[in-house]
């Protein structure tokens, strides 16, 4: 195995991350090229990536060291190993995909579920954390540690832990994905990315029967959902994309002059969409693991990861608003 080969399988070198780069696409490539060896379809390894995630809930819900001792400190490590691996399996999947050819529209939405089925019983299983291993917190607030204080405590943490995954979580990983699949468009054009749109979306789902097609259905209105949100949050994009379909008609007829000026504005969102998505919310969720102070990821989530998102979101809506008068 060399450099070029893992390089082969990156979506491209500008939306690659670093850590990504030396840890996760050598290791994600190794598992692709097993899964390969015995005809394993990427969507398969996905949904492995899933159970996976989802396993390491369970060790997550144990306090570490300063609580549990070294049963504590060994369950935390373990799910930070099948988080790891989980990771290592949703890198593999695009990988061997990329590898074999075997895309699907399944295997895009399968893709972007992923990172939801690990976390929300992850989210879950540090509110019930937290409804066992509260009394330092309560001792620090100076909040008499009986049931009644308990369950408002812990109604109040849940509600913030909600909030966290689906009002910030969720978002801040859709726009994040987004913004990659944007300037994959403009770097390699259709081919090249998977830039949905919901009207697209929504056309598919209508056009599918129910009969023999539930659980399809059932992905799609996610899906349709997913492309929606996204757009709802760039108006300006939206805008550049439907000035540039009116002047050039098919999207592949835009000018490689602009297509250029596009991807000299993106590059610099990328580290902030690598931010966004999970080497740097895992290494904060294991630290705070780690140290028994779980409720501080929220903070970290809830705060710093969504003045990123917003800044970004700035960014990038300004210079497509510049293009956009330019046209």
């Amino acid at each position: 195995m060399t450099k070029e080969d893992v390089k082969s399988t990156y979506k491209s070198n500008d939306t690659e991350e670093w850590l990504d780069t030396v840890w996760t696409r050598p290791i994600g490539y190794r598992w692709a090229l097993f899964f390969q060896r015995f005809n394993i379809h990427p969507n398969t390894v996905t949904i492995l990536s899933m159970i996976i995630g989802a396993g390491s809930s369970w060790f997550f819900a144990h306090g570490s060291y300063r609580t549990e001792g070294m049963d504590g400190l060994l369950y935390n490590l373990i799910a930070m190993l099948l988080l790891a691996w989980a990771n290592f399996y949703d890198s593999a999947d695009g990988q061997l995909a990329r590898m074999t050819g075997k895309k699907t529209r399944l295997g895009r939405i399968l893709d972007g579920a992923a990172s939801e089925v690990w976390f929300i019983p992850i989210y879950l299983s540090l509110v019930y954390r937290f409804y066992v291993h509260h009394d330092w917190e309560f001792r620090m607030l100076g909040i008499e540690n009986t049931g009644q204080n308990t369950w408002i405590a812990v109604s109040v943490f849940l509600a913030v832990v909600l909030y966290s995954g689906f009002g910030c979580h969720s978002r801040q990983c859709g726009i994040a994905d987004y913004y990659r699949q944007i300037h994959l468009f403009f770097l390699k054009g259709e081919a090249g990315s998977e830039l949905d749109n919901s009207v697209q979306q929504q056309k598919l789902y209508d056009e599918t029967p129910w009969k023999g097609n539930f659980l399809w259905k059932a992905f799609l209105k996610t899906y349709v959902n997913y492309t929606r949100t996204q757009e709802k949050q760039t108006p300006e994009f939206q805008r550049l994309m439907k000035k540039l379909r009116e002047r050039y008609g098919e999207t592949g007829h835009i000018p490689q002059e602009f297509r250029d000026r596009f991807r000299a504005l993106s590059l610099p969102m990328m580290k902030w969409t690598n931010i966004l998505t999970f080497n740097t919310r895992a290494i904060v969720l294991y630290a705070t693991c780690l140290a028994d102070v779980p409720w501080l990821y929220f903070f970290f989530e809830v705060v710093i990861m969504t003045a990123i998102c917003r800044y970004m979101r700035a960014r990038h809506e300004r210079f497509c608003k510049e293009l956009c008068g330019q046209l």
